[in-house]
Parts: structure tokens; sequence; C-alpha cells
């Protein structure tokens, strides 16, 4: 279905070749799994595949790639549009309507389907991806996970061959990230669709697909089986990295794997150390938001939680439970209707924009919206001045944060992953007493992640800062965090340490919770601890 051919390439003025004479098959109806570090060139094969690199992006490519027997050198995208559908990193960027159905349908009418058969299709992808009760929403107002499961809509309402997606589930719920691929797996060995997907959140995806494609960032792949490629992997999801550390021999798949190999392991009950902490610093009282004029449906409703020094509080649930919402309030954009909202015992609004920044650290869900250099280099420049510390400082984070660092490049030209990273050098830097993050697990690699918890550690470490995150991420929940706050339909169902929110929920439950159920282990900070002690 999909043929390499000897390719190289290379972006203009780049300081490295993305791959460097790559030859690979894709076959029909396979399931084939993207990895690599942030930045490594992931979403670039993905774009090669469909003819957006070159003839969009520029860049000087060698070699041949074939799609279904027609070459993406010879034809533009739109020429392959009818053979191969692409889902973005950031869906909301690729939507041209502002209704849902609307969305969905107009890849049809940019084919010119009769308006019978348009109308079945998108009957039929509304409620294939559960998306029918959100059929005349505008997709402004839908939460980061409802525009990706209709992005995902509008690609596979065309019937394409080949479907490419980029961190299809990065900003799912794990039940919804779970449906998602379920549907993908289904098309795969019913209908012969090719899917290729590029993620992070292994995790997720490694029981599903037949392939992985290991993308080094030095120009060179490995293709191979699951097992084989993530045996010798530097990236890898945390039940591999727990057989590894359990010396099991073989690498597990799944929790029921591991299970069937893994030896019985018992261990007391892990208490729950009661923690010391600061002032109060985010406070929000009795507080009730809404997006609708009318006020008939509530982002929020009658919520009090309070954020103290030295805390890290993740915020969950399910995709537009109104987390969001709630990070919004700390900085005074939420639409609220009742209540009052107090960073430091005093209204957020009632902040210049410099006492803000210096209290509140915030980063939404689009990090590139806190951007404007013109390289990521001279971006940690302007954030040195602006956040008063020394030269360097946010360009070391930056170099912590990411293997591939891609200094020269212009900020709107790398990946979320990348981006992402920047913005959270910038806000890192500044040291703020409180710091906001939504999703900041998008797009980083393990290797990123294991800095990032290390840095949010380090804030919370004084009873003066503290850390709120809303977050799908259930492995980074499990490593990081002191609290969750669980969230459904815009209320408080629980509020406890994370072990006693996690254990309890078999959906949010993290990867050595489900595959050592009888310990109470969260994390394979759990895990190695235990190993330490042990010998």
């Amino acid at each position: 279905m999909i043929t390499f051919s000897g390719v190289s390439l290379i972006y203009p003025n780049a300081q490295r070749t993305i791959v460097e004479d790559i030859s690979f098959t894709v076959n029909e109806g396979e399931l084939l799994l993207l990895i690599g570090h942030t930045g490594a060139g992931k979403s670039s094969l993905l774009k090669l595949i469909n003819g957006l690199i070159p003839h969009h992006t520029g860049g000087i490519l060698t070699g041949e790639i074939s799609v279904d027997g027609r070459s993406t050198r010879a034809l533009k995208p739109g020429e392959l549009a009818d053979v191969v559908g692409i889902v973005g990193q950031n869906p909301i960027n690729g939507f041209v309507s502002d209704i849902v159905e609307d969305e969905i349908a107009f890849g049809l009418e940019s084919l010119g389907i009769a308006p019978e058969i348009m109308r079945k299709r998108v009957e039929e992808v509304l409620d294939l991806l559960a998306l029918a009760p959100l059929r005349r929403r505008n997709v402004s107002e839908l939460s980061g996970g409802e525009q990706q499961r209709v992005a995902i809509a509008a690609a596979l309402v065309t019937n394409p061959k080949v479907l490419l997606l980029d961190e299809p589930t990065s900003a799912l719920d794990p039940i919804a990230a779970e449906e998602v691929l379920s549907i993908l797996h289904r098309l795969v060995h019913d209908l012969g669709l090719t899917v290729i997907l590029a993620e992070h959140r292994l995790e997720r995806v490694i029981g599903f697909v037949d392939r992985i494609i290991l993308i080094h960032g030095d120009g060179s792949v490995d293709l191979g089986p699951a097992r084989q490629i993530l045996g010798n992997s530097p990236i890898a999801p945390p039940l591999v990295e727990l057989a590894k550390k359990l010396e099991l021999g073989e690498i597990p798949l799944s929790i029921r794997e591991f299970r069937k190999m893994a030896p019985e392991i018992t261990q007391a009950p892990v208490q729950d150390i009661a923690k010391i902490n600061g002032e109060a610093l985010l406070t929000i009282n009795s507080v009730s938001a809404s997006y609708d004029q009318d006020q008939r449906k509530n982002a929020l409703s009658d919520v009090n939680i309070q954020i103290n020094g030295g805390e890290i509080v993740a915020l969950m649930g399910r995709n537009g439970a109104g987390k969001t919402t709630l990070l919004k309030c700390a900085v005074g954009q939420a639409p609220l209707i009742r209540g009052e909202v107090r960073v430091k015992k005093r209204d957020p609004k009632s902040f210049t924009d410099k006492e803000l920044i210096r209290f509140v650290g915030y980063i939404p869900q689009d990090a590139g919206d806190l951007l404007y250099g013109q390289s990521i280099k001279q971006e940690c420049e302007l954030a040195d001045l602006d956040n008063g510390v020394e030269p360097g400082t946010t360009l070391a984070i930056y170099k912590e944060l990411m293997k591939i660092p891609s200094l020269n490049s212009h900020p709107r030209d790398i990946s979320e992953g990348q981006r992402l990273g920047l913005a959270l050098s910038i806000i890192l830097s500044a040291q703020p007493a409180l710091v906001i993050l939504d999703e900041p697990t998008r797009g980083l690699d393990y290797e990123a992640k294991k800095v990032l918890i290390k840095n949010l550690k380090e804030i919370a470490s004084s009873l003066n800062r503290a850390v709120l995150i809303s977050t799908h991420d259930v492995e980074l929940v499990a490593e990081v965090a002191d609290r969750v706050i669980f969230l459904a339909d815009g209320e408080v169902i629980a509020d406890g340490s994370s072990r006693e929110v996690l254990k309890a929920s078999p959906a949010f439950a993290p990867q050595v919770s489900k595959a050592l159920p009888n310990n109470s282990w969260l994390s394979l900070s759990d895990v190695e601890r235990y190993l330490s002690e042990k010998n």
C-alpha cells in the first residue's frame, strides 16, 4: 500500500536530516506505530506519505514514495485526498467550518460526493465516533478531546484507504482513547484500512499495533514487530520498563500478558505520608461558570477547591468535564456566573499583567499562544529578559527537556511537543508561585516527561509554591501528584490522595497499578524503591 524507496529529507537551513536513505513497505490493512523522541521527525514522516512534504513545506527530498501505486512527488495532497486522510497534532488548526456536522461533511463536498451519499456517510461516522450529541455544536466550544474526535471523523468520512494520525489520543481521556483505538482496530481488521499513527503515550496503543517504526533522530529508522523494537528502544511504556526491572525476559504488550509471566509480589501497604503544606495560593469558593448565554448548561457548578503551597494537584475527568475552565479561573479568564476566585487572597482580575505573571504561570492547551520569537533560541533569550533571570536560564531548561532542541527553528515550524517544551521552559524559568498546566505532557516523550516531573517536584519542595495540572496522563499523575481532584459534568466528585483516587478507578488507574493489582504501588518509582530496599 505504501512504499518508501531510498528516501532522504532535509529542511532548508536545518542542521540535521530528518530521514536518510530509508526504504520500507507498509502492507494494506496494517496498523503501524511511529515512535521517537520529541522532534525526531514522526510528523514529517506522516506528511511525506500524503504529499504535504515537499509540496507545502519545502525541503530537499530524494527517493520515491508511492501510496496505492501513486507517486507523492507527482501528485499534490489534494490529488491524494481520496486515498489518504490525515489528522494533525492540533485539530482546530485544520478546521474550516464552525459547526461539527458541517466540518465532517466538508471533505465530501470538496470531492463532489452526491448529497444522498454524503448524508449517509456523515450519519455513519457520527455514530462511529459517538459525536451525534455534538453535531450542532460550534467546534470552538468543544473540549480538546472532542475536537480530536471531530477531526478523526472528518478524515474517516471520505472512506480513505490510508489514515494517518498524529498523536490521536493525546487530548483524550483514557476511556475515549480506548474507544477511538478500538474503532481504528476494527476498521483495520474489518475494512482493510491501513492506519499509521504517531504517538507518545505508548501504554495506550502498543496492544493494537502490528509493527513499529522507531525514528532515531539521526536520519535512521528501525522497523519491526512491537516486541522486537520495544525490547531495544530507549522509549518504552511503563509496562515494558516494569518487565525489564523485574527481569521477566519477554516484553509484554498488555496487562494480561504481563500478569501471565510476572511473579507474585507482595509488599506491606504503602502509607501516604501527610505533607505539611503552606498558605493557600488558590481558593475557589462556590464557583459556577457557563459558556452558554442562557446559562442552561454550566461548565462548572458550585465548585470549591483550595490549592496550598507545597502541593502538586492533578485535575482529572472525562473530556468536557470542566477541567480547562477551572484552570482559567486562576487567571481570570473563566466566564463566572457565581462564586469567587482568589489568588493569594486577591481577585486575579485585580492583578496587573506583570503581577499576574509573577504569581501565576499558566500554559493553555495550545502552548503556541505564548510564543512570539523568531527562533527557539531567541524565544529563550526574550524569556530571560521578561522574567528577569540570568541569560541562558530558559535555554538550559529547554535543552534538558528536549533531546532534539532544534535551536534555530522558528516556533511555528517545530512539533507540538517542542512548542510545549519551549512554553514550559519559559514558565519554569519565571518561577511563579503557582504553576498551572493544561495537558503538559501532550507531545512529550518519556525522557522529557521525566525531566518535567523532576522540575515539578522541585517547585513543590517549597511551601511558597504549588502546581495545578489538568491531564489525562495517568502515568504522570501516578509519578508526580500528591492529590487528585476528579471532575464530572462540572462538579467535583472526588478529592483525595493520588493513591486513594486512582486505585478506586479502573479506567484511570496507571499501568503499574493494573499490572500488580495486589499491591498499593502506582508508579515505577514505587517499584524501584521496593527493589532497592529488597536488595
